[in-house]
């Protein structure tokens, strides 16, 4: 697919094909694109967890209190490791260029899925401390 026709395919999808098979390339697909993106002072401190199973995909729902979540076969939680981007920037690597750094990555993921022939939406409301006990995430 051309870029032009990616940029302008992408929408936020709340309603996914529950038979479409996301395959173990595809996701690996769009973690390679992931950590292609940029990164400040190239520490790429973004952190990727899977969630396939419908148990795990629950959880996650009720964390993000957004329930259509559990309908997508696979998400991809994009997480941020603050520390070394606090050891080499402080406060401003913290809570700027981490977050710029997750931001970019993630954008990369729903750009990749477009071109992959699959849907995507980006959560960006949610219960940070819920969504870190539901998956297990301790960083």
């Amino acid at each position: 697919m051309e870029f032009a026709d990616v940029l302008a395919t992408r929408r936020s999808v709340r309603h996914y094909n529950n038979r479409l098979v996301v395959t173990d390339s595809d996701i690996r697909a769009l973690l390679d694109a992931a950590v292609s993106a940029p990164s400040a002072g190239n520490i790429q401190p973004w952190r990727f967890t899977v969630v396939r199973s419908p148990e795990a995909r629950e959880r996650l729902a009720g964390a993000l209190a957004q329930r259509w979540a559990t309908s997508a076969p696979v998400v991809i939680v994009v997480s941020l490791d603050p520390r070394p981007c606090s050891a080499r920037y402080g406060d401003r690597g913290e809570m700027l260029y981490g977050i710029q750094d997750t931001a970019a990555a993630a954008e990369n993921i729903l750009l990749a899925a477009v071109d992959r022939g699959l849907s995507s939406c980006w959560i960006g409301a949610f219960d940070e401390a819920a969504v870190r006990e539901a998956l297990g995430i301790t960083a």
